[in-house]
Parts: structure tokens; sequence; C-alpha cells
């Protein structure tokens, strides 16, 4: 019977050069000359760390990260921006979660969209993995069109269609 995956991956490699494309650019603008500027991944526990003097330099960073992740082929909801900046001494910091996997709440809410769609698929949550079964391949195309269409807020993949 056909299948496929849906995932939710973030390139490791494709996250760095997004990241030293961003330190590149900052230190080279202007409006960064002189003032500290720290952009750290730290790729076992996939968190972005930020500092920079001031909330507003802090929102241009952010901007930054976002356009130059989205031109290296990232999706702009990987970064979970949702934790407030901190002061730290003079410094803003900010820590930026990576998300990669889909968690159990997410993969039930895929679950619940491909089922409310009323199709002829199976649909298994395994792990961080969700796996749709059925027998036309139309069918898995329509579930995927569906999970475009609706805004779950997390980037998603679609893997190893088998038929």
């Amino acid at each position: 019977m056909p299948s496929f995956d849906i995932v939710s991956k973030v390139d490791l490699q494709t996250l760095d050069n997004a990241v030293n494309t961003v330190k590149k650019e900052i230190t080279n603008r202007f409006d960064f000359k002189g003032s500290p500027v720290e952009i750290e991944l730290n790729k076992k526990e996939l968190e972005l760390n930020v500092a920079v003097e001031s909330d507003m330099k802090l929102g241009q960073v952010l901007d930054v990260l976002v356009s130059r992740s989205m031109r290296q082929g990232l999706d702009a909801t990987i970064y979970d921006l949702s934790k407030e900046p901190y002061q730290s001494g003079k410094v803003f910091k900010k820590d930026i979660p990576v998300r990669n996997g889909i968690k159990q709440e997410d993969a039930k809410k895929i679950v619940k969209l491909i089922k409310d769609a009323g199709l002829k698929v199976q649909v298994a949550i395994m792990d961080d993995i969700v796996r749709v079964t059925g027998k036309k391949i139309d069918d898995l195309q329509e579930v995927i069109q569906k999970c475009k269409e609706a805004n779950l807020g997390i980037p998603l993949q679609y893997i190893n269609m088998k038929s």
C-alpha cells in the first residue's frame, strides 16, 4: 500500500551555514560597527544564543537571521521566538530554541486534521514521525495538500513516498 512520512527535521549543516552568513553580514553592517554582537549555535541542544547591546539591535539581528535562513532554504518557523529577551549587565540576550521533530501534541493535531478531512487513509504516530498509508496515491497527495494549507506553526517535510 502506498505510504509516506510527515516529519519536521532541520538540516544542521544548512542551519550552521545560515548562522555563519548572519554573523558575516552583521560584522559588515555599518550600524553594528563597534557594538558587541554574539551569535552562537549550540548544536547539541539545538539552541541559538544571541547577545547584543540593545533591544532594537536584537530585533535587527533576528530579522537578518530569519531572512538569511529562508534564503538558505530553511523554514522561518524552525525558530521558536516566543521566549522573551532578558538583560544581563549591559547586554540583551535571547535564547532561541530550534524546532526539530514533531512533538506529541503537534502530531495529534496533524492526525486530527487528516481524520477530519474524511479521506480513506490510515494515520499512525511513530515517535516524531507521522506515517500516512492509503490505497490511492491521490488520497496521499490530498493529505499533503491539506497539511500545507493548514497553518500548524511547524515546518513539515513529506518523505519516503512509497507506492
